[in-house]
């Protein structure tokens, strides 16, 4: 399986001085970030990856916590890489196996990515979306993604 994971809370871009790749969670997103680990910590996790966005290492960072898996930053995965993340998401399709990878990516990012895996056969069951703290879950059929299913907020049952 493949989690695709839109970065938590972090508060309002325009409110923050800073460059915007430094801008952290909030109280919410923290919350929202533990609840990911909640959800995700029991699964046979192979790789965690996340934009250089703190606010993406920031929302697996607790996940990687708990099963021990390194949080890599990938450049793929940060804002304005959708082609490169589609690629990154077939390539680990492709490598095959039962364990888990965890990608932490934007809001202009993941849209993208299902975009061209609903292209390349991608069959979603239920509602769509890409809100904050939220994931889809990619199952891996035969080296790709074969079928995808939104959590808009997992750990909490809904």
């Amino acid at each position: 399986m493949i989690l695709l994971v839109r970065h938590a809370s972090a508060g309002d871009r325009y409110r923050w001085w800073g460059d915007d790749a430094d801008r952290p969670l909030d109280d919410r997103g923290r919350e929202q970030a533990e609840a990911l680990a909640d959800a995700y910590a029991g699964l046979a996790v192979a790789s965690i990856l996340a934009s250089r966005a703190v606010r993406c290492q920031q929302t697996v960072g607790p996940l990687a916590h708990r099963t021990g898996v390194d949080l890599v930053a990938h450049p793929a995965l940060f804002e304005g890489g959708g082609a490169e993340a589609t690629e990154l998401v077939r390539d680990l399709a492709a490598a095959g196996g039962d364990a888990v990878h965890v990608l932490c990516s934007h809001a202009d990012v993941i849209p993208q990515v299902l975009r061209d895996l609903l292209l390349d056969g991608l069959h979603v069951t239920g509602p769509r979306g890409c809100a904050k703290g939220s994931a889809w879950e990619l199952t891996v059929e035969d080296g790709r993604p074969g079928s995808g299913r939104y959590v808009p907020r997992p750990g909490s049952g809904a």
